[in-house]
């Protein structure tokens, strides 16, 4: 089992930058695809990105190419999404997410353990 702890969202203004993080405990992280997807109201969630367990893998959404960076440290068992030049469509609330499988995935259902999300809102 990998519990998985959000932080950092907020609201800020369109243009401003923010830091996710997603603090896992529980079973071995550094095993785990880590991936970060989102939802916004009334829409289906989505993914935004993923990292393999070494960090030589890495996959974005087209929609935040250039603007979001996923990373992670696996001596403190956390992985951060740094989100520059922030849309307004880019509000929602943002999902940790762990894969037991070592494979990059974009499919929400391919994934094994979730957080409880943090809101991030931009507006214009």
């Amino acid at each position: 089992q990998v519990q998985l702890v959000e932080s950092g969202g907020g609201l800020v203004q369109g243009g401003d930058s923010l830091r996710l993080s997603c603090a896992a405990s529980g079973r071995t992280f550094s095993n785990h695809v880590m991936g970060w997807f989102r939802q916004a109201p009334g829409k289906e969630r989505e993914f935004v990105a993923a990292i393999s367990w070494s960090g030589g893998r890495i996959q974005y959404a087209d929609s935040v190419k250039g603007r979001f960076t996923i990373s992670r440290d696996n001596a403190k068992n956390t992985v951060y999404l740094q989100m520059n030049s922030l849309k307004p469509e880019d509000t929602a609330v943002y999902y940790c997410a762990a894969r037991k499988v070592p494979l990059i995935s974009m499919v929400v259902r391919t994934y094994d353990y979730w957080g409880q999300g943090t809101q991030v809102t931009v507006f214009s």
